[in-house]
C-alpha cells in the first residue's frame, strides 16, 4: 500500500511530505484547491510522461517520491522480471525532472525506463478517475472482469503463447504465399539467370589466374628481354657472373697453403657459387617458358570478358559472390517447385495449432459462462444497496473467430428500471447509473485482484444523500479487508466515512499560489465536514450534523 508521498516544485505544490494509513481514506478540498495535482504527481510515478511544464519553480527541479509497503504482496517475480533490487518491507519510487524537462526515474534507487514504472505501477496502484467510466464501454475491459473472476488465468497464459504461435504460422504462411507468387512471376527469368550462370562454369580463383596469365602474356616481349639480359650475364662466355665466381674461388683455392684464413672465403664463394647458379637455372627456364600467344591472350581476356560481364550484371564483386547468388536463384527456383507441397505443410501446422487453440478458447469459455451468474447477482445486489432496487445487470456472451483473449466478445447488459429491456450499460446508463455500476464492479474485482491500492477519484459524481453513504460504506469495507482505499471526494457522507480524512488547500503566498495536503484531526474533520454540509458560513446545525455524520461511521 502506499505509505507516504512527497512531492518538490511540482505545478503549484511547494513542497508537501504526507503519510498514508491502510483502510479507507477520504481526501476533500474545494474545486481548483489541487486534488488534481496531487493525483497527477502519483500518475508521473506510474510512467506517464512529463515535460518541463510540471515545475513550479523553472529554475529548481521536480522530485516526486513515493513509498509503498509490500509486506501483504508478493511481487518479487516482477522485480526479478525488471532486474531491481526487491525489499517486502518497502519499495521507493522516485521521479525527478529538471527544468529542462529531462526526467529520472528511479525505483529502489535503482534507474528505470518509464516503461518499467508502468509495469510495476499498475501492481501497486489503480487511479479511477471520472474519465475511466468510460472503460465499461470497452469489451477488453469487460472481458478481463469476467476473466477475474473466472479462474482462467492459467488456461489464458496457456491460451496467449498458443495464440502468438498461430499468429505467427499465419504470418509466415502468407508471407510464405506472397513470395511464391513474386516468384512465379520471375520463374522464366530465373531460369534464364539459372542457365546463364550455369553455362559460365565459374571455378573459384579463376577470375585472379586469368588475371595474372593476362597480364604475363601482355608484356612477354618485355619480360623476355629481361631474362636474356640476365641469362648472358650470369652465363655469358667470357664474363659471365657464374665463370667469374669461379675463377675467383679457384684462385684463392691456390692460396690455402699459404694464407690460412683463405679457407673461410673459399667456402663463401662456393656457397654463393652454388646459389647464382641455380638462379641462372630458373632464369633460363623461365626464358623459353615465356611466349607471346596473341590466340591464348584473346582466349584468357574472352573469358575475362564473360566473368567481368557476369559480376556487373548480377552486381557482385568476385566470382565467390557469383556463385552464391547462383545458389540463390536455385533455392528461389526450388521453393517455386516445392511451393505446393511446402504451403500444405504449413497449412496443416495452422490447422493443428488453431484445433489446439479453440481447444483452450472453449474451456476458457465454459469457465467464463460459469463466472457470469455470480457476476451478475453480486453486481445487481450491490446496485441495489447504491439506490437501485429494480436494476438489472446481465452479461452477454458471443461467440466470434479466434482473438488475442479467445472467442468470447463480451457485453455488458444494464436496465435502471423494472420493465425495461437491457441494453450495452454505455447506452442506457446515466453519468450517475455507471458510476455505481463502476464502484459494484470494482468492489468485486477487489477481492479477487492483487492490487494493494485503488484511489476513486470523485465515484461519487450524480449521486448524493443516502446514496452516497451507501457508496461510502461498499468503499470502507472493501478497505476493512486488506485493500487500501482512497477516495477523493465532495460529499460529505463519504468524507464522514473514511478512517482517515485528508485536506487539501490552496493558499496566496509571496512567492505565488501553494497548495498542500494534511490529515485532519478529529475537531478538524468536524469543520470540514461542516463546511462541506452548509458553505463557507458554517453554522451550529451544520457542526451537529457533521457530528451525527461521524458517529455514523
Amino acid at each position: 500500500m502506499l505509505t507516504h508521498l512527497y512531492i518538490k516544485n511540482f505545478v503549484l505544490i511547494d513542497k508537501l511530505d504526507i503519510d498514508f494509513r491502510s483502510g479507507f481514506s477520504v481526501i476533500t478540498g474545494e474545486t481548483g484547491a489541487g486534488k488534481s495535482i496531487i493525483l497527477g504527481a502519483i500518475n508521473l510515478l506510474l510512467g506517464q510522461r512529463a515535460d518541463g511544464k510540471v515545475m513550479k519553480n523553472n529554475e529548481e527541479k521536480c522530485v516526486i517520491e513515493a513509498h509503498f509497503d509490500l509486506s501483504k504482496r508478493s511481487l518479487q517475480h516482477l522485480f526479478d522480471d525488471n532486474d531491481i533490487d526487491y525489499d517486502d518491507e518497502q519499495c521507493i519510487i522516485r521521479r525527478e525532472i529538471s527544468p529542462n524537462g529531462k526526467s529520472r526515474s528511479y525505483i529502489n534507487d535503482s534507474p528505470a525506463p518509464l516503461s518499467t514504472l508502468k509495469t510495476i505501477g499498475e501492481h501497486l496502484i489503480d487511479i479511477h478517475s471520472q474519465h475511466k467510466n468510460l472503460l465499461i464501454n470497452s469489451q477488453e475491459f469487460q472481458l478481463g472482469v469476467v476473466d477475474l473472476m473466472s479462474d482462467c488465468k492459467d488456461i489464458q497464459k496457456e491460451y496467449t503463447q498458443l495464440f502468438h504461435t498461430y499468429q505467427k504460422l499465419q504470418t509466415a504462411y502468407q508471407a510464405h504465399q506472397e513470395e511464391v507468387n513474386r516468384n512465379i512471376d520471375r520463374k522464366d527469368f530465373l531460369q534464364f539467370q539459372d542457365n546463364e550462370l550455369s553455362q559460365a562454369q565459374l571455378i573459384d580463383g579463376e577470375q585472379e589466374t586469368l588475371e595474372q596469365q593476362a597480364h604475363l602474356i601482355s608484356h612477354a616481349e618485355e619480360i623476355k628481354q629481361g631474362l636474356y639480359l640476365a641469362d648472358s650475364l650470369m652465363n655469358g662466355d667470357d664474363r659471365g657472373i657464374i665463370q667469374s665466381i669461379k675463377s675467383a674461388k679457384d684462385a684463392l683455392q691456390n692460396l690455402q697453403d699459404k694464407y690460412a684464413g683463405i679457407a673461410t672465403l673459399c667456402a663463401r664463394l662456393e656457397s654463393c657459387h652454388i646459389e647464382i647458379k641455380d638462379i641462372a637455372g630458373e632464369i633460363s627456364t623461365s626464358l623459353d617458358s615465356i611466349e607471346y600467344n596473341p590466340q591464348e591472350l584473346d582466349r584468357i581476356n574472352a573469358r575475362l570478358d564473360t566473368i567481368y560481364h557476369l559480376e556487373s550484371k548480377y552486381h557482385c564483386n568476385d566470382i565467390a559472390a557469383l556463385k552464391a547468388c547462383h545458389q540463390n536463384i536455385q533455392d528461389t527456383l526450388s521453393t517455386i517447385e516445392n511451393a505446393e507441397d511446402t504451403l500444405q505443410q504449413m497449412q496443416e501446422e495452422i490447422a493443428k495449432a488453431e484445433t489446439a487453440c479453440k481447444a483452450l478458447a472453449e474451456k476458457m469459455h465454459s469457465l467464463r459462462c460459469k463466472a457470469a451468474e455470480p457476476i451478475q447477482q453480486r453486481i445487481v445486489q450491490r446496485l441495489a444497496e447504491l439506490g437501485m432496487p429494480n436494476a438489472a445487470f446481465s452479461i452477454c456472451f458471443e461467440q466470434t473467430p479466434l482473438h488475442a483473449s479467445g472467442c468470447d466478445a463480451v457485453s455488458f447488459l444494464f436496465s435502471a428500471n423494472k420493465n425495461i429491456a437491457m441494453q450495452p450499460v454505455s447506452q442506457v446508463a446515466s453519468g450517475g447509473e455507471i458510476a455505481r455500476v463502476m464502484l459494484a464492479i470494482k468492489e468485486l474485482m477487489s477481492h479477487t485482484s492483487n492490487l494493494p491500492t485503488i484511489i476513486f477519484d470523485e465515484i461519487d459524481t450524480g449521486v448524493s444523500g443516502k446514496i452516497a453513504e451507501n457508496m461510502a460504506s461498499i468503499m470502507k469495507d472493501m478497505g476493512s479487508n486488506g485493500l487500501q482505499v482512497i477516495s477523493i471526494t465532495h460529499l460529505p457522507q463519504i468524507a464522514a466515512m473514511g478512517t482517515t480524512h485528508y485536506k487539501v488547500t490552496k493558499t496566496d503566498t509571496s512567492s505565488g499560489v501553494n497548495s498542500n495536503m494534511v490529515m485532519l484531526t478529529t475537531e478538524e474533520r468536524i469543520e470540514e465536514i461542516a463546511q462541506m454540509l452548509s458553505g463557507s458560513n458554517v453554522s451550529d446545525a451544520a457542526i451537529h450534523n457533521a457530528k451525527e455524520l461521524l458517529k455514523l461511521s
